[in-house]
């Protein structure tokens, strides 16, 4: 007979953790705020293709020579080839970076390839329906989930899926690490995985309503999460040694979505115990939240 782990033995422990670490993340959006990438800023992004293999920091060092100091300077496929971004709402800041950067390595000649500017507005609308979308998927979670089980598990699911994602927002706040689209992309699919995780235990816990009658709810989930808790490592430990080799061979490119994702994953198996579970007890789930109701039958009383 498997060993039942008393995971709700220290659910007050992990409430204060939890309440600890969203005003943290809060507090750090309030005061610090996310550092929004060029996708949501505007600016210019420069491609450049050179000879030989480029040395980034050379490139660097190159452009605050050349009074760029602030350019973000990055490998792109080859190593050969780099990207330059650049904030600043001028269409020709691309072509003066380059021959700027010219001047100053005329032994290190390049061809630019490709220069995109994205305007302030357009990266503002980029931002509003990133938020948009990320609501509109919050929401249809709970209508789904309240409709698979129960409302009293979709308040738990959502309650778990905001955690995730301001403790997520919260450590990118803290450190000043650039938000883009990439890192949106990697919020939202936060939100898709730790969804399944919470779903998987939720399905648990009702089977075993079913089975176990006389069995309380911390005892069921209990019971549930020992059950699930193989399943649960074994796919939150293969997820995370993935995005952990992504993290460090991906590339500067791929590496604020790569920690997006490595947060998300570690909090996500978190919460789907300790934040969805909880809110069960708080709600004081019975077996009788799901029982379907009755339809009783139509009386024809008419003579």
């Amino acid at each position: 007979m498997q060993r039942v782990i008393n995971f709700m033995g220290i659910r007050h422990v992990a409430f204060a953790l939890t309440v600890l670490l969203t005003l943290a993340s809060l507090a750090s959006l309030a005061i610090k705020g996310l550092n929004f990438g060029l996708d949501f800023t505007g600016g210019t992004l420069i491609e450049l293709s050179y000879e030989q293999p480029a040395q980034l920091d050379k490139v660097r060092g190159q452009l605050r020579e050349a009074g760029y100091a602030d350019a973000l300077v990055q490998s792109f496929g080859a190593s050969t080839d780099v990207l330059v971004r650049m904030q600043g709402d001028d269409p020709q800041l691309g072509s003066q970076l380059a021959d700027a950067l010219r001047r100053v390595s005329a032994d290190t000649p390049f061809t630019l390839k490709r220069v995109e500017f994205v305007g302030p507005q357009v990266g503002e609308e980029l931002r509003d329906q990133g938020g948009l979308g990320m609501l509109l998927a919050l929401g249809g979670i709970l209508v789904y989930v309240a409709f698979r089980f129960q409302w009293k598990f979709g308040f738990g699911a959502i309650a778990s899926l905001v955690h995730d994602v301001i403790v997520t927002l919260g450590v990118f706040s803290f450190f000043q690490i650039p938000f883009d689209l990439t890192v949106l992309a990697a919020v939202l699919a936060i939100i898709g995985y730790s969804l399944n995780d919470t779903i998987v235990v939720f399905d648990r816990i009702r089977e075993n309503f079913r089975l176990l009658r006389k069995t309380e709810l911390i005892e069921n989930i209990n019971i549930s999460t020992t059950q699930t808790l193989l399943r649960t490592m074994a796919t939150s430990v293969s997820t995370l040694l993935a995005v952990g080799a992504l993290l460090l061979f991906g590339g500067e490119s791929l590496w604020g979505f790569s920690l997006a994702l490595f947060i998300g994953v570690g909090v996500g198996t978190y919460s789907s115990v300790y934040i969805a579970a909880i809110f069960l007890i708080w709600l004081k789930l019975t077996r009788d939240d799901l029982i379907p109701p009755v339809v009783e039958d139509e009386v024809d009383e008419r003579p």
